[in-house]
This record gives C-alpha cells, sequence and structure tokens, in this order.
C-alpha cells in the first residue's frame, strides 16, 4: 500500500499517503471520522499561524510601568514601578462609582496599600504624570 506515516490521534488514526489523508477506526461512525478529520486538519493549520498583536493603524502599545499584586487582595496589594517615577508622578486609586480613595506619590519603586478601610468591590488606579497625563490605569478587586 505504500504508507508513508501513521499518526494515532484520539481513537482513530490518520494515515498520510501521497498527500491524501485516510482516517480510519473500527469503532467510529463515518460522520465522527470526518469530524476528527476536519478537527485535525484545523489543528494543523492553525498552529502554522503567526499571530499579531498589532493593530494596523495604531501605534505600538506601551510596556506596563506599573505590576500590581495580588489581583484579588484581601488586606493589602503591592504596586511595582518598572520604571523609577519621581515625585512628581502620583497613582491614584477610585471606587467603581469613580470617587478618588487613595493617591500617592510614586517616588518609591515598591508601595503597599493597605486595604483595611477599603470596601469590597472593584477599584480602578491610574498613573500619572506631572501634566496630568495617564501613563497606565488597571483595576483591581477587593474581597473581604
Amino acid at each position: 500500500m505504500g504508507l508513508h506515516e501513521i499518526l494515532p490521534t484520539a481513537g482513530i488514526f490518520v494515515v498520510l499517503q501521497k498527500k491524501r489523508y485516510i482516517v480510519g477506526s473500527l469503532s467510529f461512525p463515518v460522520t465522527m471520522r470526518i469530524f476528527y478529520l476536519i478537527l485535525l486538519i484545523m489543528f494543523c493549520s492553525a498552529s502554522q499561524v503567526k499571530s499579531q498583536n498589532r493593530i494596523p493603524g495604531f501605534p505600538d502599545p506601551e510596556p506596563e510601568s506599573v505590576r500590581f499584586y495580588p489581583n484579588p487582595a484581601t488586606s493589602f496589594i503591592t504596586f511595582d514601578f518598572i520604571k523609577n517615577y519621581g515625585r512628581n508622578y502620583s497613582l491614584q486609586v477610585f471606587n467603581f462609582l469613580g470617587k478618588k480613595v487613595y493617591e500617592f506619590s510614586a517616588a518609591d519603586q515598591k508601595t503597599v496599600l493597605n486595604l483595611s478601610d477599603f470596601f469590597r468591590g472593584i477599584y480602578i488606579f491610574q498613573l500619572k504624570d506631572p501634566n496630568g497625563k495617564i501613563v497606565q490605569s488597571g483595576k483591581f478587586q477587593v474581597n473581604k
């Protein structure tokens, strides 16, 4: 028969012979064999596609400036600043209604925020430069 390769896949076998795909199994009906063949072809073709995170016409996104953990938080949350920002940069925390609940200078490389006065819910932070432009924003959840 001149078989080139046999690949076992989820209870079926695929025989690659002269650029044709032959799927066979004793226990699967014909529709299941066709389904697994299509699934195999889609998987093989999807692995060859390279993803692009860039949208044409828009500038590349800037790398993250602030890393925060844990999320969700219970008693504290830590903000790590990747760059060394001066005292002129500020990090503001807002509740989900938009009310500013905390603000501090981003002068230190690492800041731990005590959440004992925070209610349970979603909070939004914004890192702002001296001109008031938002450098980065994000959200975190407080669970108590």
